[in-house]
């Protein structure tokens, strides 16, 4: 990494400032139009393409009385279309919301009528939910069909090809409002404060030097492996790379060979995972992984959920010290951590600047060093966020600058970040505070564990106790035998009041296209009826 972005206030500080203006793929465009811009499954697109398409979706959203402030929403798959909708939001100063096309019809129809969208742009995939989405409302002005058509909707495919594909004049700095995952209530639209806009060019050129770019090659070229509706995959797999003069290419849906295959056959240089992709990668025969090249790999950067230590050894030890990790959410950034930090303090998710992260006990008291508590990271005054018409929630996330997402973990003594659990997941079991996730990282070592997720379910005499929820590999049997030997796996490592006091083996653990566990869904079955015996 350059010695002039080692700093990690820099770092976060461009993260927090780097707000979308749309207008940067005009100046590749103009500069190299035939540049790779996308690759996918559903089409190819040079910067040129990309941009054209942009100014003509830009000047239809004007025509229909948009302007800038106001929000569209995007509900729409890996494909180019998305990218162009999110170019031209951009550049018109628009309010962009990307919807999770995986939510159920409600949970969509509640996203678009709460961000308050005056354009819905839907892929026909999900025609069904994207109609629901639309049932009574008198405030979308223009509502297109990606991919295919949709009853109330016209095409994507035909809006505003007449209109012209030059750069639009007076562009206005758009913004994103994404909403949070809802796993503990409905989803809640983040809003942020614009960034200063003279300093965005300086910003996208360290971010430029963080990612390693080499935009002047050529050859550069990222992997988008993740649904695009999620901060890390839009932010780190499309936004920052395009704008930087980067091609990428999509994956309409992750597998673990196709990865490897992708890479080997467009040199990918830059590529973003979470943690359980690399489980299932890890879990490919050796002869399977043996089989492709990926020399070209030059920038890994994981994040959207705990990685176990043992886990991310394995791939540095394949892919090599390429490999950095990012602590945030959709709230803001936190902490980035280089392979070679990790590689010294294993485990840990980086090194906050001074006075960057906080960490109180339940009264609001600082914690000293090696002691566990609820992060409180730094909530920049010129790109303060808030939940979108939720002021109470908005104020109960905030104090003195700072903002919880409710992670829990701790700082050594030489400041280094160390994540435990987050607290709306904490176990109480006698009146100790379990955090699931470090039995998770024990657990996820055993040779039959494929994934895994601890719970607390009711104890009658203990409040809660540990049940492990195990996804095992394929060929083992999940049997009385195993359970007695996962058990005994966490004994030799965890505090007696840690160790899983039952075991149920699942033939899938849930988990959100980010990677994360719906813990709160799992354990939820077992509260239902506390009389039942477990």
């Amino acid at each position: 990494m350059p010695e002039h972005v080692d700093n990690q206030q820099t770092i976060f500080q461009a993260a927090c400032a780097l707000a979308p203006v749309g207008m940067e793929i005009a100046a590749v465009a103009a500069r190299e139009p035939e540049r790779r811009a996308i690759v996918s499954e559903h089409g190819n697109r040079s910067f040129s393409e990309l941009n054209q398409r942009a100014n003509q979706l830009a000047r239809l959203m004007r025509e229909a009385g948009l302007k800038a402030g106001d929000p569209v929403a995007l509900l729409c798959s890996n494909r180019p279309e998305f990218v162009e909708v999110v170019m031209a939001a951009h550049r018109l100063g628009l309010r962009l919301t990307p919807v999770n096309w995986h939510l159920k019809a409600e949970e969509i129809a509640y996203i678009v009528n709460d961000c308050e969208a005056q354009a819905l742009f839907a892929d026909a995939r999900i025609s069904e939910a994207a109609g629901q989405a639309i049932a009574g409302n008198a405030v979308l002005r223009i509502k297109l069909a990606i991919g295919g058509s949709i009853a109330g909707f016209e095409s994507y495919d035909t809006a505003g090809v007449e209109l012209s594909a030059s750069d639009i004049d007076s562009p206005a700095r758009g913004s994103v409002m994404q909403y949070t995952s809802g796993t503990t209530g409905k989803p809640k639209g983040v809003l942020r404060k614009q960034a200063d806009p003279a300093k965005a060019a300086d910003m996208q050129q360290l971010l430029t030097a963080v990612f390693q770019f080499e935009p002047d090659s050529g050859s550069d070229c990222g992997l988008v492996t993740g649904p695009l509706y999620h901060a890390g995959p839009f932010n780190l797999c499309m936004q920052t790379p395009l704008t930087s003069g980067i091609g990428i290419v999509m994956m309409d849906r992750w597998e673990p060979e196709k990865t490897l295959e992708l890479i080997q056959n467009y040199g990918i240089t830059h590529a973003f995972f979470v943690p359980t992709m690399f489980t299932r990668m890890l879990q490919l025969p050796a002869e399977t992984r043996a089989q492709y090249q990926l020399s070209s790999l030059r920038f890994v950067i994981h994040g959207a959920a705990p990685c176990a230590k043992s886990t991310k050894q394995q791939m540095m030890d394949w892919f090599g010290p390429i490999i950095w990790e990012m602590f945030a959410g959709t709230e803001g950034p936190g902490t980035f951590v280089s392979p070679q930090e990790w590689l010294a303090k294993p485990g840990t998710v980086g090194k906050p600047a001074p006075n960057q992260i906080r960490i109180l006990d339940d009264e609001g008291q600082a914690l000293a060093a090696g002691e566990e508590g609820q992060l409180w990271i730094l909530n920049p005054a010129d790109s303060q966020f808030e939940y979108y018409k939720s002021p109470e929630k908005t104020a109960a996330a905030q104090r003195d600058g700072y903002f919880t997402a409710g992670d829990i973990g701790y700082l050594d003594n030489d400041g280094y970040l160390f994540l435990t659990g987050r607290s709306a997941e904490t176990i109480i079991s006698g009146g100790v505070n379990i955090y699931p996730q470090e039995i998770d990282d024990i657990l996820i070592k055993h040779e039959a564990v494929a994934d895994v997720a601890c719970v607390g379910v009711p104890n009658p005499e203990w409040g809660e106790e540990v049940k492990a929820l195990i996804q095992l590999k394929e060929g083992e049997r999940g049997d009385s035998a195993l359970e007695d030997a996962l058990i005994a796996h966490c004994e030799a490592t965890l505090a007696k009041q840690k160790v899983p006091r039952s075991v149920e083996f699942l033939d899938l653990i849930p988990r959100s296209e980010a990677g994360k566990v719906y813990r709160r869904a799992l354990r939820d079955r077992y509260w239902q009826d506390q009389s039942s015996k477990i």
